[in-house]
């Protein structure tokens, strides 16, 4: 039975968290080289209690980055690959006859702290709902039966953005269950020198365990207790405002090339990240700039365009940035 952590006070346990943080990016990082940005938001989500997706072409060591901050958290991990004949069953579970002739449910990959949805746009909506239902309600029902998903839980899905045949991108309801949308790049030369030599040598670099499932309960409740100024709140929200055509909030940019902004839950997940950010830096309360770093992967997939932002060449990150 899991145990709870006990700090003296909440300066103590931010320490704490500093001081972990510090100790997963060296662990991570002697598996993962360079994408410390991408490390930094992925540990921001799970310590706000969310869901992180992830965009990337193929090579980037998505699911390699995944599988070493479920190793240094000493989580259970679950991939789930996701294909257009994958079942809701499949993920879930189902209900079997056992050789007594009852029935018993034997449950899915999503019985875990860490799922990975590899190439989640490649199932069909049906199957895409399933596993969103159970981000959202951190449960999933069977045959009338209500069953709890292990604490902490998280979905980190990822998306190929080059091959499109064949896939079912996510609605933008669907895309909104996600805090983040993080986009991984090239790495740099310097980087990639480093990668091939780690990959092509006869050993292997291992991360060591760092941080505990009780210790990450305690540090998410600790998020939601950090402290901030109701100016920074008003920033957030007016940010998110400016997203909005046709509001009073809106920019003559944002009239000129936004068809949809983005909703409230992109207001509360700024200040979430924010606090957390803030925490990752060393502080105990966030400021403005927290809130800015955390805007563009929160905001990317609830912005949407209109067609003469399409034709002028006008990206999502360029109207972000822009309001910024």
């Amino acid at each position: 039975m899991r145990t709870t952590v006990e700090f003296q006070s909440d300066k103590e346990a931010a320490d704490a968290m500093y001081a972990s943080y510090q100790k997963l990016k060296e662990e991570i990082g002697k598996v993962i080289v360079g994408q410390d940005e991408t490390v930094k938001l992925v540990l921001t989500a799970m310590f706000c209690q969310g869901h992180a997706l992830l965009e990337g072409v193929p090579g980037l060591a998505k699911t390699l980055l995944i599988q070493t901050i479920s190793s240094v958290m000493d989580l259970e991990f679950n991939r789930v690959q996701f294909t257009p004949d994958l079942m809701p069953s499949d993920i879930l579970g189902a209900e079997t006859m056992d050789k007594d002739r009852q029935f018993k449910f034997v449950k899915g990959p999503i019985f875990s702290n860490i799922v990975l949805a590899d190439e989640i746009n490649r199932t069909p909506p049906k199957t895409q709902s399933a596993l969103l239902e159970a981000m959202q309600e951190r449960s999933v029902t069977i045959a009338n039966q209500h069953f709890a998903l292990p604490a902490p839980f998280f979905v980190l899905a990822t998306q190929n953005p080059i091959e499109q045949e064949g896939t079912y991108p996510l609605p933008e309801a669907q895309l909104d269950r996600f805090i983040f949308n993080i986009t991984l790049d090239y790495p740099s030369y310097e980087d990639e020198v480093n990668i091939v030599k780690n990959t092509t040598s006869s050993t292997k670099p291992k991360a060591g365990q760092v941080v505990t499932a009780e210790e990450i309960i305690a540090f998410q409740e600790l998020v939601r207790k950090v402290p901030i100024a109701d100016n920074v709140v008003e920033y957030a929200v007016k940010l998110v405002g400016k997203t909005r055509p046709g509001t009073a909030h809106a920019t003559e940019f944002t009239n000129r090339y936004l068809e949809w902004g983005a909703g409230p839950r992109a207001s509360q997940f700024l200040v979430m990240a924010a606090k957390c950010n803030a925490l990752l830096n060393g502080k105990y309360s966030p400021d403005i700039e927290d809130v800015q770093e955390v805007a563009l992967p929160i905001m990317r997939h609830r912005v949407v365009r209109n067609f003469k932002a399409e034709a002028e060449g006008i990206t999502i990150q360029d109207v972000i940035r822009e309001l910024l």
